[in-house]
């Protein structure tokens, strides 16, 4: 069996040779250390053991990410499929699964299933951001006896129906657990500031590679398109990540963008799409991709800009869940970080932050 490893450091390649082709696995580590590579990888390896993987994902943004991986790593029959957990579920219960008030399913109706059904022979189950999912989905792998491994970081959820890592073990069963440690996407300019945000014990180990600091810039009404704009003509071959906290906004900047300047022809997705331009978006390309901050989970810009933090003046910016929000959209940016508000006043949860991590205008 020949396996090709793409771009793992040493560290995150010693993980994945270290983790069992059975039983349960459970991989948590910190932002930018590699787990959404180290879970395309995993399921590659997998498949070609010769059983079908199914890798799962919350987003349908980072399926379509993961996707374009798998299949260029992959075996050329294609025996990794990359879906959302909630297409693979429908699919597995059949008919017209039924909804909870909650955004998932009636677990009991499915629990139910699965006891009628028993096991399923063979399937194998690779899961990234694993904490977006609730408890009662791996209570399920469990009962459909499948061979399941997830990545996952606790201090990144942006669901109200999530896991934590103990959550995820004890729903399994006999899980073994494995850490990745390090930094790999950010500059250590990007993790000082979003260290701030942190919500765990300790203090994040800070990358080495180094650039230019995260800047806040106080925007006149509607004007995020001109820096959009500024960034796009100086980087024209980066990826930059717009990530916003409405759609509302998602469409104002791209009919600003694409008024003012429609060479940059911006994407913009949007779950509220069932097909077409804004459901299938090419994120091999450099450019503007505009994106709501649920579905931002997961992926990896070269620049990020968050245009609206002005929309959570009125948060605490004690709340865990505020923090943790923000945490995920700094660690986002692989290059350059960054954000802006309208008005008169810094965002409380901002202006906590000194000028020697976060530089004004």
């Amino acid at each position: 069996m020949t396996i090709t490893y793409l771009g793992l450091t040493p560290e995150q390649r010693g993980c994945l040779d270290g983790i069992p082709f059975d039983g349960n696995h459970l991989v948590s580590g910190p932002p930018g250390s590699g787990k959404s590579l180290l879970a395309v990888q995993r399921a590659v390896m997998l498949a070609l053991t010769g059983t079908p993987v199914t890798l799962l994902t919350y987003s349908n943004l980072l399926r379509q990410s993961l996707a374009g991986a798998a299949h260029a790593l992959g075996p050329t029959d294609r025996s990794v499929r990359v879906t959302t957990a909630h297409s693979w579920l429908a699919e597995w219960y059949g008919g017209k699964a039924p909804r909870a008030a909650d955004g998932w399913y009636d677990w009991s109706a499915f629990f139910d299933r699965a006891a009628d059904t028993g096991p399923v022979p063979g399937l194998t189950l690779v899961v990234d951001e694993g904490q977006d999912l609730p408890r009662e989905f791996y209570l399920l792998c469990r009962m459909l006896g499948a061979r399941t491994t997830v990545c996952a970081d606790e201090y990144q959820r942006l669901t109200d129906t999530n896991s934590t890592l103990a959550d995820i073990a004890r729903s399994l069963g006999r899980c073994a657990r494995h850490e990745l440690e390090g930094n790999h996407r950010n500059t250590q300019q990007i993790a000082s500031l979003a260290a701030h945000f942190h919500t765990g014990a300790g203090v994040p180990v800070l990358p080495d590679r180094q650039g230019p600091p995260p800047r806040l810039h106080r925007f006149p009404e509607r004007g995020a398109a001109d820096l959009l704009i500024l960034l796009a003509e100086r980087h024209p071959q980066r990826s930059i990540g717009v990530i916003v906290n409405s759609k509302h906004t998602q469409f104002s900047l791209l009919g600003s963008l694409s008024h003012r300047a429609p060479r940059l022809k911006p994407q913009l997705y949007t779950s509220d799409a069932k097909s077409g331009q804004y459901r299938n978006l090419d994120l091999g390309r450099p450019g503007i991709v505009l994106a709501h901050r649920k579905s931002a989970k997961g992926l990896g810009f070269d620049i990020v800009v968050v245009p609206d933090t002005h929309t959570d003046a009125s948060d605490d910016p004690t709340s865990a869940v505020l923090r943790m929000q923000y945490y995920v959209l700094a660690t986002r940016a692989r290059n350059e970080l960054h954000f802006g508000y309208e008005g008169e006043t810094e965002p409380p949860l901002l202006a906590q932050v000194p000028t020697r991590d976060l530089m004004r205008g």
